[in-house]
């Protein structure tokens, strides 16, 4: 099923590591496993709650000392607290090296990481041994991917939907999730809707960071039903000294030699379309945020999230 398909490429994710996740994405960290941790609440019949939440601050395990861990509170249905012998589980849809993942396994949370991507889920699989998390890290493609009735939440973040070429495989992953959820279990699919595109877009930009220049061009495609990106890195070395703030342009000569370039199309949702999504693939309600602080999804959105409940 991988094939050719743009994501199946090691050497791009590997490359583009230190660009995608800057110190700006690993603060978010905690307000993302917060949320998401907040948000999975619901209305009677399933609560997921942190045992030792102190305001958003992250909850930690204090597994690595060598005392009892804290474990985040779960009543699901008619049980009560569960024990650390039996923690909530949470599958990592698209895991990369378990950014958010691992931080949800710190807080207590039984975790299970799906990725294609062999060298993130190495450095994944490092880092829960040495905290000593419970965390199993799996090579799998998530459209193959199913555990039924196995998981309390299911997560799929950072914009990681939407890669597939046909449309009925991004149907198949959420069916996937919704069979492999408890009764009960939610599921958060975090990406930038098509709303947000639009309003902010720009057709290139650069940066530097990593030690490359970044130099991205975007493209909208039918109708603002995908984007077409495209990605050079271009090491700062191949720069000429001072030429920093004039701007970069794919044309220029100092970019043709040591250039890494990725181009590739990445399809769209409005809230509307991923809402309607998930309650199509059986979730019994689909709820829709701008943001990890709970603000609704309108002008004021910084990214689109809809968490889809399954029924208890």
């Amino acid at each position: 099923m991988l094939g050719q398909e743009w994501f199946n490429d090691d050497f791009f994710w590997e490359c583009f590591a230190p660009i995608m996740f800057d110190k700006a994405h690993w603060a978010e960290v905690p307000a993302v496993a917060g949320g998401s941790i907040r948000l999975a609440r619901t209305d009677g019949a399933v609560s997921l709650r942190s045992a030792a939440a102190s305001g958003a601050a992250s909850l930690r395990s204090t597994a690595a000392s060598g005392a009892a861990s804290l474990r985040s509170t779960a009543v699901f249905g008619a049980a009560s607290l569960r024990s650390a012998e039996d923690p909530p589980a949470c599958l990592d849809l698209c895991c990369g090296f378990g950014r958010i993942g691992l931080e949800l396994a710190r807080q207590g949370f039984a975790l299970t990481g799906v990725d294609i991507t062999g060298p993130y889920l190495e450095t994944a699989r490092e880092d829960a041994a040495a905290e000593g998390l419970d965390a199993e890290f799996i090579l799998e493609d998530v459209r193959l991917f199913k555990r039924p009735g196995a998981f309390d939440i299911a997560v799929n973040l950072y914009n990681s939907f939407g890669y597939f070429e046909d449309p009925a495989d991004d149907k198949r992953l959420v069916r996937n999730a919704f069979e492999s959820l408890k009764p009960g279990g939610v599921f958060f699919i975090e990406t930038l809707g098509k709303e947000i595109l639009a309003r902010d877009f720009v057709e290139s930009e650069w940066f530097r960071r990593a030690g490359f220049f970044v130099l991205t061009e975007y493209k909208a495609l039918d109708s603002w039903g995908a984007m077409k990106n495209t990605w050079r890195l271009i090491p700062e070395r191949n720069y000429p000294a001072g030429a920093g703030n004039k701007g970069l342009s794919a044309k220029d000569p100092a970019i043709e030699g040591g250039v890494i370039e990725k181009t590739f199309v990445h399809r769209l949702y409005a809230a509307s379309e991923l809402r309607a999504l998930l309650l199509e693939a059986g979730f019994a309600s689909a709820e829709v945020y701008g943001d990890w602080d709970e603000r609704p999804y309108d002008s004021t959105a910084v990214k689109l999230i809809v968490l889809g409940r399954k029924a208890g």
